[in-house]
C-alpha cells in the first residue's frame, strides 16, 4: 500500500487515536510517549514528512500501513 503524504501534525493527530500523548517539543521534533505497551516515538513537525521518515514512524510503533492509514 503506498504511504499518503502528511504533514507531522496529522501524523500526531494519528497516534494519540492508540493512545500516545505528547511529553515534550524540542524545536520542531515532538515527543511522543505511549504507556500501555510502553513505546516512544519522535515525529519532526513539518508540512510535509519524507516517506522513509513516516515509514519508520509506522514500523516503530507496530502497525500496518493500512492500520495507519485507517487513522488518519
Amino acid at each position: 500500500m503506498k504511504l499518503p503524504c502528511i504533514s507531522g501534525r496529522q501524523c500526531v493527530k494519528a497516534l494519540e487515536k492508540i493512545g500516545f500523548h505528547e511529553v515534550s517539543q524540542r524545536g520542531s521534533h515532538i515527543v511522543l510517549c505511549r504507556d500501555n505497551p510502553y513505546a516512544q516515538v519522535i515525529v519532526p513537525n513539518h508540512d510535509n514528512l519524507d516517506r522513509g521518515t513516516l515509514r519508520a514512524i509506522i514500523r516503530h510503533v507496530n502497525l500496518t500501513v493500512a492500520e495507519f492509514t485507517e487513522l488518519l
